[in-house]
């Protein structure tokens, strides 16, 4: 998915991109975000002690999930012609559940607004990733975006 124009983007504005596909996250992926973070919380990277813990398993870091934002989001956002995209902050975050490793999440995208700036537009989306089979969102950003022309 992707627009062919910024005036498409716009007509986006208020409503759904609907859902992305699956993605694993695996202790491999964990482990490699730990040793990429320095953060080794034993909850992340000790299935031994986590199976003793109080999800029963190893989680994801709450930032991991965060992070798997532009892989998840692939090029949703993407306009015909554009030079270039760039991640311009995050308003709010909040990680409403865990993701118990190997999970599969996904994300839902709504567009909130499209506004000029400078040589492009500036894209507020909020984006809810789900983990399969479960009841809550595990993580509710609203992603800032700047896709320049």
């Amino acid at each position: 998915m992707g627009f062919g124009s910024v005036a498409e983007l716009r007509a986006a504005a208020g409503g759904s991109l609907g859902y992305t596909d699956w993605l694993l996250v695996d202790q491999a992926r964990i482990d490699r975000f730990a040793e990429a973070t320095g953060d080794h919380q034993w909850i992340h990277v000790d299935p031994e002690r986590a199976a003793a813990g109080p999800f029963g398993t190893t989680i994801g870091h709450g930032y991991l999930t965060l992070s798997l934002l532009p892989a998840l989001l692939g090029d949703r956002l993407r306009v015909d012609g554009a030079s270039m995209g760039v991640n311009y902050g995050v308003n709010k975050v909040r990680f409403p559940a865990p993701v118990p490793v190997d999970s599969r999440v996904r994300a839902q995208v709504e567009i909130q607004s499209v506004t000029d700036v400078t040589s492009g537009v500036q894209v507020v989306a909020t984006v809810t990733v789900e983990r399969e089979g479960g009841d809550k969102p595990v993580c509710v950003a609203e992603t800032v975006s700047r896709i320049y022309l």
